[in-house]
């Protein structure tokens, strides 16, 4: 099976949601985004957010952690039905990445991934590449994160 008999273009999926606390801002940011905003409640609420607020990339690494559950429990229901998953590789990149809202502490998203489009690749037989909507959304509906991502697919 490939992805693009699994999933129909421009059918939205849910993976699953994220939720994030003070403690995980705080982490994340430590590691990895060391700013103001993103490390310290009290010094956050002078900054632009007005709050303490998660790191852009911590929600995209959310994402990713989101899928990687999904889609490792997706491979499983398939295999127990007797259906063999699509084998996905390595994401060559992403394009049009935007952050649309900050994310603040207890804040829960919920994140989803949609496939626009699937292709051979010409220059790799057996090969296949996925361009991929990714996007995150708070409880009401507000998008926060976004980006279409390329997923190699291996046949």
């Amino acid at each position: 099976m490939i992805m693009a008999e699994r999933y129909a273009s421009g059918e939205k999926t849910e993976i699953g949601s994220y939720l994030f606390t003070a403690e995980r801002i705080v982490h994340f940011a430590e590691r990895f985004d060391p700013q103001r905003f993103h490390l310290d409640a009290e010094a956050a609420k002078s900054s632009l957010f007005g709050g303490l607020c998660a790191s852009g990339w911590h929600t995209c690494a959310a994402w990713m952690k989101t899928f990687v559950a999904y889609w490792s429990a997706e491979c499983a229901r398939l295999a127990s039905e007797g259906i063999k998953p699509p084998k996905l590789g390595p994401s060559p990149g992403f394009t049009k990445l935007q952050w649309l809202r900050p994310v603040f502490a207890d804040e829960e998203v919920t994140y989803s991934v949609t496939l626009l489009s699937s292709r051979p690749l010409v220059s790799r037989p057996g090969r296949r590449l996925n361009t991929i909507f990714c996007e995150g959304v708070l409880a009401d509906g507000t998008p926060v994160v976004r980006f279409e991502s390329t997923v190699i697919e291996f046949e």
